[in-house]
């Protein structure tokens, strides 16, 4: 695999730039593609100076040029983190989310066959919904709404599940898929809507920190090199999946504000809001099968992630 091509979509966003860069240390030739339309520029800046690496701006629910196809004529891999992901992106691009959820897997699955090379999805957590199974073994198949203002996300990572399902056994595409979970580390952006997030950037500017609900419901947070090492642990590996890739700390949104305060020594208050409709109210993966098919567990606790994801926002805000 050394010198070869790897493909990682959504390469300028928060996890995919991160995967990037590992991915170059280890000494692969790495081909970001994104349209950018939550993805950053400024997440591959740093990149852009390696010979191995090149950024192609294209929308994967769209046809691939000849020009493209030319770029990856040494193709050895697809990685697929192409998807809008925040809460706040719901409401705002939900028939793009749809589009590349089925349309964009579906292509970068077809290209997979042309070129006879694995394809590997980030799936996610949400497509367990509001579980009525806690903690959440891959087994479960989830208590998700159809009809409701997540499901654009829920059902859409739902369908391209049953579509890889689909090219794995009726075409024999090499395929795999991972379920990652709540993620949180540097090049977050401060106005994605992640409860990481959104509480640093309300601690530091000294405004209200916002607790949807109770602040009972719990969240598992996997900082972001731990999550990378998973999506690399599951590309080297012959297995299928789904595999759930996460920290399995499980802590209540509110136990997560009061570190927030902790850390940044804030004197914003907590207030309390509503909860969103169909938001779920407990999370946790079970990772047996990653630890033992896939060697990997997560290495860095709440605590050391969010002082270096602090850091980054102090430096960056």
């Amino acid at each position: 695999m050394k010198n070869k091509t790897i493909l990682v979509t959504g390469g300028a966003g928060f996890i995919g730039s991160h995967l990037c860069k590992k991915l170059l240390e280890d000494g692969y030739r790495v081909i970001s593609m994104d349209n950018l339309i939550t993805g950053n520029m400024a997440n591959v800046k740093r990149l852009k100076d390696n010979k191995n690496f090149l950024f192609i701006r294209h929308d994967i629910t769209k046809k691939f040029s000849e020009k493209i196809k030319k770029e990856l004529s040494d193709l050895a891999y697809i990685l697929d983190l192409a998807c809008p992901a925040s809460p706040v992106d719901f409401p705002r691009y939900p028939l793009e989310i749809m589009e590349v959820c089925f349309n964009g897997t579906k292509n970068l699955l077809e290209l997979a066959r042309e070129y006879k090379v694995p394809f590997l999805q980030t799936s996610t957590s949400e497509v367990y919904g509001d579980p009525e199974i806690h903690p959440q073994p891959e087994s479960y198949w989830g208590h998700a709404n159809p009809y409701g203002p997540r499901s654009c996300y829920d059902e859409g990572k739902r369908s391209a599940e049953a579509l890889i399902y689909t090219y794995k056994n009726t075409y024999k595409v090499d395929t795999k898929i991972i379920r990652i979970f709540n993620t949180y580390g540097p090049q977050m952006r401060p106005d994605d809507g992640r409860v990481v997030s959104n509480f640093i950037v309300q601690a530091i500017t000294g405004t209200y920190i916002t607790v949807y609900g109770d602040g009972k419901q719990t969240r598992s947070f996997c900082y972001v090199s731990d999550m990378v090492g998973g999506i690399i642990a599951m590309m080297k590996s012959r297995e299928e999946g789904p595999f759930n890739i996460g920290n399995p700390g499980e802590f209540t949104i509110l136990e997560l504000a009061q570190k927030v305060i902790k850390l940044t020594g804030t004197k914003s208050k907590i207030i309390f809001k509503p909860l969103p409709k169909d938001d779920p109210k407990q999370r946790k993966p079970i990772i047996t099968l990653a630890k033992k098919k896939l060697g990997w567990s997560p290495k860095v606790s709440l605590d050391e992630g969010l002082e270096k994801t602090l850091e980054f926002f102090k430096n960056n805000l």
